[in-house]
Parts: structure tokens; C-alpha cells; sequence
């Protein structure tokens, strides 16, 4: 194996499951899909460069630039190469070509992360990036009971995100919000509504009528979005609650009701990240029944 030759190059669309699986592989826990990579290649700040060994794809680099960062020339980075053909120097082949990559987009400061595994740690370090904060990945069996659905105060209305999608400005407002207090290194601008409808509710996995909206008295306070894979996966990608509303049981809410339709469609597993430090959330996912299932940490090098 260590001698057969690779290739590093630009994504193409025909391209898009074997980048998928590199991705995904030894990660039952993650949800994506092809369309979704394919889909993510078009976003403007979003670059994939994939290895090819043999006639198929065996790794791929994700990368750009973090455009709503207050501080700038700062740039994301991440690499997966599929457990056969590591070691053979292709994670480190990526990694080099998109470094010079994003060095060329003006990126001076480039994060990114890497399982909580000891290979993936070391391969880290052994590329000069420095380790920071942890984040977990938890997952719950569907075909399993649920809590039961906690009451729902006076005032307040459950509904779906398929309800808002002449107008899904309030959404988004939500989003915003609930974004402002996310934990994080790099402080970032509010995302445009423009940028926020390409990028979010208009991304393929995203599963409208699963993502729980809660309304007090007619106005969105809280959501829980939901994404899905069509394989009887379900992501729960954000819940936010505005910061005029927190403490209220909200969240906690607006995911309960998210869960029970998943389950209620016949989704058979529900998986979830969360910063090591969001300690409100990850009370929530505990109360829910997630496990945790895996790790990351972030990384980050100076180009």
C-alpha cells in the first residue's frame, strides 16, 4: 500500500461519495451526504481537495476562509483519509496543499479539529498545530423511549420550521441570537440574512418540517433544527433560544417536541455536538438520554 502512488487534486462533482465516506469513515456519528457535499462545494468560501489513489478517492481537505471573523485572515482546515490508507503520508499531502492554498486567500491563522484519538492527536502535533478546546459528539437510540414531552407554559405555541418557509426572517433572528453566546475562540460578526438563507436553511439535509420552532405569544423565541440523512439518522444541528427568553426551559422544549416527531417518523438514531464547555446543553442532551460517543479537539497554527 505505502507504495502505490496518490494524487492530490480538486474536487469534482463525481467525486462526491468517495469524499463523503472518507469523511464519514469510522464515524457512525456523523450525518452527511454526497448531495451535501456537493452542495457545500458551491458556497463561496468553501474549497475541497480530495487524494486519489488507484482510481478512487481515499482522502479529502475542507478549507477556507472564516469570513465573519472579527479578526482577520483567519481560515479553517480539516482532513479525513480513510483508516486503510493512513500512514501513508496522504493526511499529510492535504494538509500541505491546502495550507498553501489558504495561504494564497490571504489566511494567516488557519484552525481545525481532530478526533480524540492518540493517532489523530499526534498527527496534529507532529504538523505544529497546538492543541485547545474540546468538543463531544453524543448519541441517542431512537428506537428507544423518549422522556415525555414537558408542558408547555401558557402563551406558548409549538410549531415547525416548515410553517416559515414563505418568511423564515424570524428564524433567523433566533439564530443570530442564539449564535452571539455560542462558545468559541474567534468573535463573529452577525451572519447576513442573505448569507444565513444560502447557508443554513437552504442546505439540502436540512429537515424543515422535523426543526421545532417555539413562538411566545406569536413571535419566535427558540428552535431546535433538525437535519437527516434518508438512512434513519437524525442531526440536531443547533438549538437556540433568544436571550430574552433563556432560563424558561425553552430549548429544552422546542428538542423534545424535534426528537418525538423524529421518532415519530420512524427515525431509528439521533446524534449531536457540543463544546466541552457548553454546560447548559449539554445538561439537556444528558436529560434526553445522549451518550457520549466520541471527541475532538481543536487545533489551530500560525501559516
Amino acid at each position: 500500500m505505502t507504495s502505490m502512488p496518490y494524487h492530490i487534486r480538486p474536487f469534482a462533482p463525481e467525486d462526491a461519495a468517495g469524499a463523503t465516506e472518507a469523511y464519514r469513515a469510522g464515524r457512525p456519528h456523523l450525518v452527511i451526504t454526497p448531495e451535501v457535499t456537493n452542495w457545500l462545494v458551491g458556497l463561496p468560501h468553501y474549497h475541497l481537495l480530495v487524494a486519489e489513489r488507484a482510481g478512487q478517492v481515499v482522502g479529502s481537505a475542507r478549507f477556507g476562509p472564516v469570513t465573519e471573523s472579527t479578526t482577520p485572515h483567519q481560515g479553517f482546515l480539516n482532513v479525513s483519509v480513510l483508516p486503510e490508507h493512513r500512514g501513508t503520508g496522504i493526511g499529510t499531502a492535504l494538509v500541505t496543499a491546502a495550507e498553501r492554498e489558504l495561504a494564497a486567500l490571504d489566511v494567516h491563522d488557519v484552525h481545525g479539529w481532530a478526533d480524540g484519538t492518540p493517532e489523530a492527536l499526534g498527527f496534529a502535533a507532529a504538523r505544529g498545530y497546538r492543541r485547545g478546546r474540546r468538543a463531544q459528539f453524543a448519541g441517542r437510540d431512537l428506537t428507544a423511549p423518549l422522556p415525555p414531552l414537558p408542558p408547555t407554559p401558557p402563551g406558548v405555541e409549538l410549531r415547525t420550521a416548515a410553517d416559515f418557509l414563505d418568511d423564515p426572517y424570524p428564524v433567523y433572528l433566533v439564530d443570530i441570537d442564539g449564535t452571539r453566546s455560542e462558545p468559541g475562540d474567534l468573535v463573529l460578526e452577525d451572519q447576513s440574512y442573505e448569507s444565513w438563507l444560502a447557508e443554513i436553511w437552504h442546505r439540502p439535509d436540512q429537515d424543515h418540517a422535523l426543526t421545532t420552532v417555539v413562538l411566545d405569544r406569536g413571535e419566535a423565541v427558540a428552535f431546535s433544527a433538525a437535519q437527516t440523512d434518508g438512512r434513519g439518522a437524525y442531526w440536531s444541528s443547533f438549538t437556540a433560544t433568544r436571550s430574552t427568553h433563556r432560563g424558561r426551559g425553552l430549548a429544552k422544549l422546542a428538542k423534545a417536541h424535534a426528537l418525538h416527531r423524529a421518532q415519530a417518523r420512524g427515525l431509528t438514531a439521533a446524534y449531536t455536538n457540543n463544546d466541552g464547555d457548553n454546560a447548559p446543553m449539554l445538561a439537556i442532551n444528558d436529560w434526553f438520554g445522549y451518550r457520549v460517543c466520541a471527541e475532538e479537539w481543536k487545533h489551530s497554527r500560525t501559516l
